[in-house]
């Protein structure tokens, strides 16, 4: 898609007003949302927790897959976001349903705090030791956000073809975090289950 036919898509629909102002309250939520969860991370490393009994992650030996996983999720985001933008309504949708992803995500580790798994590879995140603090997370644990971010493109784009891209990336992000034991089984089986509640409640949001 070309750059002037994207602008007149986006030109077109902002036309709306009913959808202008959704688009300003999604950003806002996102912005104070994900500025909590980022302080509640802080916090969340240092609160006492306990390890979970993992059969499945026992058996596994700890593998370092970081830059392996770091660049299928950092191609499949930019992916996702090349294909949502050519939709702005789709876009704005995915956006909403990370808000309600994160939002659980804090519920659910406040509610469950855990203890790093045995024989955890810290996931050293290259782009935020580069660009940004450096401090690794060895915590955000139940469920997995990894998982889930993927899982979200799975759900919002349309096409079969990036369906299946989604849906093996989120299979291959998932499987190498448990290899490198980043997180239990029951963080990355519960992620997709989120998801799609979280997908469904803003399905029906919008419908309403």
């Amino acid at each position: 898609m070309s750059e002037s036919k994207l602008l007149r898509i986006w030109k077109d629909t902002l036309k709306e007003k009913k959808f202008v102002i959704e688009i300003v309250i999604t950003f806002i939520l996102f912005i104070v949302v994900t500025s909590f969860f980022t302080k509640f991370l802080t916090y969340n490393e240092a609160r006492v927790g306990f390890n979970l009994p993992d059969p499945i992650l026992n058996s596994l030996p700890p593998t370092d897959l970081t830059y392996f996983i770091f660049l299928l999720i950092y191609i499949s985001v930019l992916f996702g976001l090349s294909v949502l933008i050519k939709s702005p309504k789709q876009f704005i949708v995915a956006f909403q349903i990370y808000i309600v992803v994160l939002i659980f995500r804090f519920c659910f580790m406040y509610l469950l705090p855990l203890n790093p798994p045995f024989g955890i590879i810290p996931l050293h995140d290259p782009f935020v030791e580069l660009f940004g603090t450096g401090v690794t997370l060895l915590r955000d644990l139940f469920f997995s956000g990894h998982t889930a971010t993927l899982f979200v493109f799975f759900f919002v784009v349309e096409k079969k073809l990036y369906k299946m891209f989604f849906l093996n990336s989120t299979v291959l992000v998932a499987s190498a975090l448990l290899l490198q034991h980043v997180h239990y089984t029951i963080d990355i089986i519960t992620a997709p289950f989120v998801v799609y509640g979280a997908y469904r409640l803003i399905f029906l949001l919008n419908k309403k």
